[in-house]
């Protein structure tokens, strides 16, 4: 096991681009899955919670209240292709790539954009996939929103405090 991997503290990697956050307010590689929040594009209200799978690239999108997604039906809607070129924009091409086992073929040096990659994960034709996670994502992406609320503090948040303090003798 790699020795970071041991530590108590996750590495924290910078985004590869600085994205707006007004359409893809939260996208994440977890649990398998490219996942994440996408706002409507018709009521400033709505919400969509869209995943796509790791290796098998189905594909789920649907309300946080779990309706489905009217241009999921057999194919990525909008909803995923944005969230698919925020990803690009927040992680890089190559890892989203690599996370959702996409062999794009590149050449070191080159790297496909989101255009490509959804162009390469259509091309299997996926499958539409179940919209269970959409639950814990949307709770997860609100918790995200709590944390911005917040004064900016150096004391310590309740719910952080099972980290391990830094620098002091037991």
């Amino acid at each position: 096991m790699p020795v970071w991997e041991l530590s108590s503290t996750a590495r924290v990697v910078p985004p590869a681009r600085p994205r707006k956050l007004a359409k893809v307010p939260f996208v994440e590689l977890a649990d398998g899955r490219l996942q994440g929040v996408v706002s409507s594009g018709s009521d400033a209200g709505r919400v969509y919670v869209s995943s796509i799978a790791t290796g098998t690239y189905a594909f789920a999108c649907s309300t946080n209240n779990n309706r489905p997604c009217g241009g999921a039906r057999g194919s990525f809607c909008n909803h995923i292709r944005a969230l698919v070129g925020e990803a690009v924009l927040q992680y890089g091409a190559g890892r989203v790539a690599r996370y959702l086992k996409a062999d794009t073929g590149e050449t070191p040096g080159t790297e496909t954009d989101a255009h490509g990659l959804v162009a390469l994960m259509t091309a299997t034709r996926p499958a539409q996939g179940d919209t269970s996670a959409a639950a814990p994502v949307f709770s997860r992406f609100l918790r995200h929103l709590a944390y911005l609320e917040l004064e900016p503090t150096t004391a310590p948040l309740p719910e952080m405090q099972w980290f391990p303090p830094t620098r002091t003798v037991a």
